[in-house]
């Protein structure tokens, strides 16, 4: 399987568990330099690599009302200063190809969102850029059915991708996560990641916006752990219900010691134990 490499990070097979975390989208520049230094401190903490991610833009909104970022020029502005000051590399999303090449020109990660992960001409751009590229498995989307997102990647040459597990569609307003899929996609030799913010989702299920049930993220974490995945992919605020998007998934700065804790615990005592 291929590992990771995102900055100075390493996620893959035989490498440490890593955490990608921030706020679901730029809201500020003290609000990500805030959130960022206290994920520092708790990474460096447990020797956990770390991935600062914030969207320049949600360009997937449920309303046409929807808080979506401050934009691509300083959005990314943003982002570079946070990747300075916090020594940290970053990543984003891309919904349009146009916004690749400048996005490259900061981000470490290009991230192709779930909504987006059958759109070749977007795969193979941001694969182009030779940057490590994060396909969200799409909520439609069968586990199996990603190789077809890998191949479209590793077409250009590239060889530096991540899959990312974020739920599945289950009814209307639903998610579920389905753990088999995190070693299917392990099967197709990329590292792995899991969202366990957004499998608590329940999309548009406020009617103008999406629910969530965080409560429930712990848990979610800890066995897609157990179960071995590569990194966490967790959206994280210092108020969470006064978020601009996705108030209802984020956890607080607060709650996310003790989960990475847990998480870290976790995939420390699988490592301990003998190999067949």
């Amino acid at each position: 399987m291929n590992v990771a490499r995102a900055g100075n990070v390493e996620f893959g097979e035989g490498k440490p568990l890593a955490l990608i975390a921030g706020p679901c989208v730029i809201e500020s520049e003290e609000l990500c330099v805030e959130v960022g230094s206290k994920v520092v401190e708790i990474t460096r903490s447990l020797k956990m690599p770390y991935v600062f991610k914030s969207s320049f833009d949600k360009a997937n909104r449920t309303s046409v009302e929807s808080y979506r970022g401050p934009g691509l020029d300083k959005g990314l502005d943003i982002l570079a200063s946070v990747k300075s000051k916090l020594d940290v590399p970053v990543l984003t999303d891309v919904h349009e190809v146009w916004q690749v090449k400048p996005a490259a020109e900061v981000a470490d990660i290009l991230q192709i969102p779930a909504f987006l992960c059958r759109q070749t001409d977007l795969i193979v751009a941001a694969a182009e850029t030779g940057k490590c590229v994060n396909i969200k498995k799409g909520q439609f989307q069968a586990p199996w059915d990603m190789e077809n997102s890998v191949r479209k990647a590793r077409s250009t040459g590239n060889r530096n991708i991540c899959l990312t597990e974020r739920g599945v569609s289950f009814g209307y307003n639903t998610l579920v996560v389905d753990m088999i899929s995190l070693p299917i996609l392990r099967s197709l030799g990329c590292a792995v990641i899991f969202d366990a913010t957004h499998s608590v989702q329940r999309p548009g299920g406020l009617g103008h916006s999406s629910g969530g049930a965080r409560e429930f993220v712990p848990h979610l974490a800890r066995a897609a752990v157990a179960v071995g995945v590569d990194a966490l992919f967790l959206e994280v605020h210092p108020d969470p219900p006064r978020a601009l998007c996705d108030a209802a998934s984020m956890i607080s700065l607060d709650d996310l010691p003790r989960l990475i804790q847990e998480a870290v615990a976790i995939r420390n005592a699988l490592d301990a134990l003998p190999r067949e």
